[in-house]
């Protein structure tokens, strides 16, 4: 057998035993321009993933900017009396925050909440430039929506009967639902901040 065949009958099993190599290798060798937009969508892109949404930490920044602007005004809230009254239904149902009503009474628990989300809040502002503040701010964080999420099994009448209960939401249970999400929030720049204290040098 000639070396030209032998070559050919290399090439033909490689093709056979590997048809994923093959198939990756033809949809490689497709000239961009063919495809309608292609040029354009690969040059924006290009584009996206050199600009600071991507490369930068503004995703970081505007979470935690959001926290703040959270803690900010829903602290401001438990300074009154109708924010009070909203809050029996939850605080009374919490696994881990009942107690605040023995503790403090009513209006005294919701002065508790607001001091400690607007201590929260300003942790996590001056994280911005010292990342220890920022761990304590996310702790906080954490500890907030953990104590919130966990009012949710508890919570009477949350489920809609008419509905088939679970999971179909009722009364105070869509409000919240958001805690989840709040929650997901806190771990991330929790984690963001712990990882950033650590890489810096002297922190080693």
């Amino acid at each position: 057998m000639s070396r030209s065949s032998i070559s050919g009958l290399q090439s033909e099993t490689a093709a056979v035993t590997s048809p994923d190599a093959r198939i990756t290798r033809e949809a490689g060798a497709v000239p961009t321009r063919n495809a309608p937009g292609g040029a354009a969508s690969g040059r924006f892109m290009g584009s996206l993933a050199r600009s600071s949404l991507l490369t930068g930490d503004l995703d970081y920044h505007l979470i935690r900017a959001s926290m703040v602007i959270i803690f900010l005004f829903f602290g401001y809230q438990k300074w009154f009396e109708y924010e009070a009254q909203v809050l029996i239904p939850y605080i009374s149902n919490g696994p881990l925050i009942w107690w605040l009503y023995p503790a403090f009474g009513i209006r005294g628990a919701s002065w508790f909440l607001g001091v400690s989300e607007w201590t929260f809040g300003a942790l996590l502002l001056a994280g911005f430039w010292d990342r220890r503040a920022g761990v304590l701010g996310a702790l906080g964080s954490v500890a907030t929506f953990v104590g919130t999420v966990t009012i949710i099994p508890f919570m009477p009448n949350g489920w809609a009967a008419s509905a088939g209960g679970f999971p179909a939401m009722a009364g105070n249970i869509p409000f919240l639902m958001k805690d989840v999400v709040l929650l997901a929030v806190s771990i991330y720049l929790l984690k963001q901040d712990v990882v950033r204290t650590l890489a810096r040098p002297g922190n080693h």
